[in-house]
């Protein structure tokens, strides 16, 4: 199974290390372009290669590591998805330049974090990329968690706990597959309508949550 990573971040960026770390190969990119990725990718090693989006969206497997605004521009372009794996690894939030209006809202309870949650209505964020990316099986996934931390799943002599959901048992078999091999512990929270406002930031009741199983 290929695996791509849309978006080089710190999601995206620290997923690639914690694969890295364990000889997972996969593909990462970004918007900027392939060479924009070089010194990541000496850093990483020869199993973590940069190339394309479109490239790296082509994978069995591909994770969104992209920032919310740039969802529909960075999927609009993208061909069909044919039934592979989609994980989202996306939150409803903008982030918000400093010393803007939006930066010191009293009505923003984020303000202070820099950030500011998208009202999706009554509908929530792997809903909305579902429908991005039609065609693709859709799990949520490494979205609840400091993702500083994916690179060190151990923690209090212990294994640090990942979160995801979806609605196709196949597709979320092989994503806690994933998630175990980076060393971490995988709970199914159910469908994406149950799981994923679960772990989603920045209200889920579980969002950034850092559970250890000792």
């Amino acid at each position: 199974m290929t695996i791509g990573i849309v978006g080089s971040g710190a999601l995206g960026s620290n997923l690639a290390r914690a694969l890295a770390k364990v000889g997972l190969t996969a593909i990462i990119a970004n918007k900027r372009g392939p060479a924009s990725l070089a010194a990541l990718v000496e850093e990483l090693g020869e199993t973590i290669s940069a190339g394309t989006v479109a490239e790296a969206a082509s994978a069995d497997l591909v994770v969104l590591a992209m920032p919310w605004a740039s969802l529909k521009d960075v999927l609009g372009g993208l061909p069909a998805w044919e039934n592979r794996i989609v994980i989202d690894g996306t939150n409803p939030v903008l982030f918000l330049e400093p010393g803007s209006p939006d930066a010191s809202d009293p009505t923003n309870p984020l303000a202070a974090y820099g950030i500011k949650a998208v009202d999706l209505g009554d509908t929530h964020s792997s809903a909305v990329v579902s429908q991005l990316v039609a065609g693709a099986r859709v799990v949520k996934a490494f979205n609840h968690l400091d993702v500083n931390v994916l690179p060190e799943p151990q923690a209090a002599g212990g294994q640090r706990v990942l979160f995801y959901s979806g609605d196709d048992a196949d597709a979320k078999a092989q994503v806690r597959a994933i998630i175990e091999a980076i060393g971490f512990v995988a709970i199914d929270l159910g469908t994406l309508d149950v799981g994923g406002p679960l772990a989603s930031l920045p209200f889920g009741a579980l969002a950034m949550h850092n559970f250890v199983r000792i």
